[in-house]
């Protein structure tokens, strides 16, 4: 894989249990949101699998589109896109009401320093959105950082772990999730929680991470020694298809890959694929954020791509120069300051 081209037509190419449950979700699906590192391919992803399928289904797109040519790509893909500004309670009114909602608005990286918008984002935009879409289902893009830092031997935290949220992005998260929770309740609207660990592509993630470490001979921070990665496509995909399995006591969903990745055993894998020796400072913690989301798979099956792959991907992608998204994921953040 070597272009932009070929990795979204990857990373858009719906499974068959993709397009038979787009068969059972009733009615239109917007996204709200969609100008993020997500929401493009989601997109796309969706309105593929329902031409696909075989199926007549509006895809809407709603971000500000205030710069670039996003919003021209998922036209041509078939996607309808609103220009709208989420936090301008008019403009927000005006959206068309829709069955079906994907939020992924939201605000991390930038928030030390911008708290207060941080949270206008992440804890007061979700109650404005419940009340207007209170007869869609919603699915609420989440996160796990609102889990605390456990022991990696324990194999990651699974929906019934308490949440403790290390800083305030974080915290506005589970803000999110409360202020969602509190509306499914009061308006009995079926809303699922998905909080989603680490999806990677090409362009951005932790696997990029570190394999650029290794390609530039640079030595890798192991303090955060363990990892959870899924690829973006199946979390695109997990994502579409919580729709059917949303609920007014609100579903809440782990999504990550099933393995405990160590960051050691990924920079010698790297190394190998690049004829490299890594190098490494500091030690691994005895904890790490980590979900389990043993439950996503039980629901959507194991991700359809697996780690080895992803590795080589990326390996690929960097030897060939391919684009990336200059935006470190943080993983190695202990302190919630993004």
């Amino acid at each position: 894989m070597q272009t932009i081209e070929q990795l979204e037509n990857i990373m858009t190419k719906p499974t068959l249990q993709l397009m038979e449950d787009m068969k059972k979700i009733s009615g239109d699906i917007m996204i709200l949101g969609v100008g993020g590192k997500m929401g493009p391919t989601l997109a796309k992803l969706a309105k593929r699998a329902c031409e696909e399928a075989g199926i007549e289904k509006r895809i809407i797109g709603v971000s500000r589109f205030s710069s670039g040519t996003l919003r021209d790509e998922l036209e041509a893909a078939g996607v309808e896109t609103i220009a709208t500004d989420l936090l301008d309670d008019e403009q927000l009114q005006a959206l068309p009401e829709v069955q079906n909602i994907i939020y992924m608005a939201g605000k991390k990286f930038g928030t030390l320093g911008n708290e207060h918008f941080t949270w206008a984002m992440n804890a007061y935009l979700p109650g404005r959105v419940a009340e207007k879409f209170k007869q869609s289902n919603i699915v609420v893009f989440s996160s796990g950082n609102i889990y605390p830092f456990v022991d990696v031997k324990t194999g990651g935290c699974s929906e019934e772990v308490p949440t403790s949220p290390v800083g305030e992005y974080a915290q506005s998260c589970l803000g999110r999730e409360r202020v969602f929770t509190y509306f499914a309740k009061k308006n009995q609207t079926p809303i699922l929680l998905y909080r989603l660990n680490y999806a990677i592509d090409m362009r951005y993630g932790v696997l990029l991470e570190v394999a650029k470490q290794v390609f530039h001979e640079k030595p890798i921070d192991l303090t955060t020694g363990q990892v959870n990665v899924i690829w973006q496509g199946d979390a695109n995909e997990y994502a579409i298809r919580s729709l059917l399995h949303c609920s007014t006591d609100p579903t809440i969903m782990n999504v990550t890959g099933p393995e405990t990745v160590s960051v050691r055993w990924l920079a010698h894998e790297f190394g190998r694929l690049f004829d490299k020796k890594p190098t490494f400072m500091n030690e691994e913690a005895p904890s790490a954020l980590l979900n389990n989301s043993g439950k996503a798979h039980k629901t959507f099956g194991y991700p359809s791509v697996t780690l080895q792959q992803m590795i080589e991907w990326t390996a690929e992608w960097l030897q060939n120069d391919g684009e990336v998204i200059d935006k470190p994921t943080h993983f190695q953040e202990r302190q919630g300051a993004f």
